[in-house]
């Protein structure tokens, strides 16, 4: 009994830290109907930057998430404008190549500042790594990282539900055509969700480099989760993201604690399982294909 308490715990923790991370990728979704392959290159940005404020400035990771997500929102604007806005119309095949082909400069821009060591940030002491709860031991870091996904999700949906901005973007997520009819500001609304998008995907990394190494191609070790959660949860509904990382969490701990050699080939076996027969996922959004944008 104690074991199944432990692997669940470590489910649900590691499942929120993999809902936080894929939080943006389902955002962005949602609204332009864009699939972003250039994701987990912002998250590994957002690593970068926890770790250098926390090494230049003494900036805790937690302390400087604010921050981080701030730079991250510029960064989503810039992403947008510069590229997002010129292939959105365009066939689904421009948009993945634009995004791969800028993920591929990240990684390599990544690569020549920072060499190819793996960087990473102690923020509790070695006493203090993990922490007893419900019976188990759970990391601290997780714990933090479960908790920031938990306040991320929470104030994500109060944005969207309560001001105008927030309104416009759901409008432009469920009709596009509609919206712009309605007076909605197409541009600045797109831009508006891809700066609270990519802000929340370099917050995710920010918090969470205590748990895992920062290095210029740790974005290809999170992209296929993020999208696996996205799969799951319901492409368009960030709400799901939540419940898509979870489950993941829980199937990834109880599978590497019966076979630990058969952990990372979860998520491919999830993935092809779920597009084959739940491609709309669990809580997917009804008419999520990409008609809004033609």
């Amino acid at each position: 009994m104690d074991v199944l308490i432990q692997l669940a715990l470590s489910g649900i923790l590691l499942g929120g830290v993999y809902a936080l991370g894929a939080m943006g990728l389902n955002l962005i979704f949602g609204v332009a109907k864009v699939v972003n392959f250039a994701h987990g290159e912002f998250l590994m940005i957002g690593m970068y930057a926890a770790f250098w404020l926390w090494k230049l400035a003494g900036l805790d990771p937690y302390w400087g998430a604010p921050l981080i997500f701030l730079a991250g929102a510029g960064v989503g604007v810039a992403f947008y404008l510069g590229l997002i806005r010129y292939t959105i119309y365009r066939s689904e095949m421009t948009q993945v190549f634009a995004t791969l082909g800028l993920a591929l400069v990240l990684q390599n821009l990544a690569l020549m500042l920072f060499s190819a060591d793996y960087l990473t940030v102690q923020v509790f002491p070695p006493a203090r790594e993990s922490i007893a709860l419900f019976g188990g031991h759970v990391s601290s870091t997780r714990l933090v990282s479960f908790l920031f996904a938990m306040a991320a999700m929470a104030l994500t949906m109060l944005f969207i539900k309560r001001t105008y901005m927030g309104k416009a973007i759901e409008a432009v997520s469920q009709d596009l055509s509609a919206a712009r009819l309605v007076g909605i500001n197409i541009n600045k609304t797109l831009a508006v969700a891809f700066a609270l998008g990519i802000g929340l995907t370099t917050l995710a990394g920010g918090v969470l480099i205590p748990s895992f190494y920062a290095y210029p191609s740790v974005g290809s070790s999170f992209v296929l989760i993020s999208f696996v959660v996205v799969v799951l949860g319901g492409l368009g509904n960030v709400a799901g993201t939540l419940a898509g990382g979870i489950i993941l969490g829980l199937i990834e701990t109880f599978v590497g604690y019966l076979e630990p050699d058969l952990k990372e080939a979860t998520h491919f076996v999830l993935l092809i399982l779920l597009l084959s027969f739940l491609p709309n996922g669990l809580f997917g959004v009804k008419g999520a294909e990409k008609e809004g944008l033609k």
